[in-house]
C-alpha cells in the first residue's frame, strides 16, 4: 500500500530539467515513476561500471533531457509516492493531463522499467506505450 499525495506545482515554483527522468522544482528534486532515461557518460552515473541496463550514450541522453525541456510547457500537476535512495521525490507528474513518464516513453526517449512503477501507475495510464 502506498499513499499518493497531488498538488499542483505552485506558480512561484519553477521547474527546470535536470535530464530525461527527472525535474528539479525549487529544492524538490522529483524522479519520473516507472521510466529510465539515457544517462551522459559524463555525469558520473555510468563510471565506472554503469548500473545493469543503462544507456549511457551522450547524445540519447541529451535529447532525452531536450524532449523533456519541450513538453514541461504549462503548469504541472505532481502527485507524490514516495522518495528513492538518493532522496528525490518519486512522483507521476502531468501537464495538461498527461503523464510525463507516458510522453516520454511515447517518444521514444526512456524506457519502462516495471519494478520501479510503485502500484503500476504508469503501466495503468500507458499500457500503449510501457512495452516498446
Amino acid at each position: 500500500m502506498f499513499l499518493a499525495i497531488t498538488l499542483l506545482a505552485a506558480a512561484s515554483t519553477s521547474c527546470t530539467v535536470v535530464d530525461g527522468d527527472t525535474l528539479r522544482c525549487g529544492a524538490e528534486r522529483i524522479r519520473l515513476l516507472g521510466i529510465d532515461a539515457p544517462d551522459d557518460p559524463s555525469n558520473g552515473r555510468c563510471r565506472p561500471y554503469p548500473k545493469p541496463g543503462a544507456i549511457c550514450d551522450a547524445r540519447l541522453a541529451a535529447a532525452s533531457k531536450a524532449s523533456l525541456r519541450q513538453i514541461i510547457t504549462g503548469p504541472l500537476r505532481v502527485t507524490r509516492i514516495s522518495t528513492d535512495d538518493y532522496g528525490r521525490t518519486l512522483a507521476m507528474v502531468y501537464v495538461r493531463g498527461r503523464s510525463l513518464s507516458c510522453l516520454q516513453l511515447e517518444a521514444g526517449r526512456a524506457i519502462y522499467k516495471p519494478k520501479w512503477d510503485n502500484g503500476w501507475m504508469v503501466a495503468g495510464e500507458c499500457p500503449g506505450a510501457v512495452y516498446r
